[in-house]
């Protein structure tokens, strides 16, 4: 696989300490959920990446397809339980609306999107992830 990109975060702390890319463009300080301090948690910062990530796939992929897709949207909601065996383990929903496109071809995007995407890639087998799309 050619790799195009690469970045490096680096963490002190775990979830109660800091987190920041390498770089210096971008830091949070994290805290627990719950614990009514201030910061970021992990699943925070992967559901933004995720949402990014597919909305960016969505338009990729349109373009490809030469769909006239007028705006997309993508929220990610995730979050993190407890396995039977007493591991973690992350749940995600994908709130996706879609603008410009009849429902056929909504779908048929979506489920390229979904293909394409990185994230959604990296977690296919591993992390239940749900679709929700809405044609506006």
């Amino acid at each position: 696989m050619k790799i195009f990109y690469k970045t490096r975060a680096t963490a002190v702390g775990g979830r109660s300490g800091n987190t920041s890319l390498d770089d210096g463009s971008l830091s949070f300080d994290l805290a627990m959920p719950g614990t009514g301090k201030t910061g970021a948690n992990p699943e925070q910062l992967f559901a933004l990446g995720y949402a990014a990530c597919f909305d960016n796939a969505l338009k990729h992929v349109a373009e490809r397809m030469k769909l006239p897709l007028a705006s997309s949207q993508t929220s990610a909601e995730v979050g993190m339980g407890m396995t039977p065996e007493g591991g973690f383990k992350l749940d995600v929903d994908l709130y996706i609306t879609l603008a410009g496109l009849d429902l056929a071809s909504a779908e048929a995007l979506l489920a390229k999107g979904h293909a394409v995407c990185p994230y959604s890639n990296a977690l296919h087998g591993n992390v239940d992830v749900r679709l929700h799309l809405t044609v506006a």
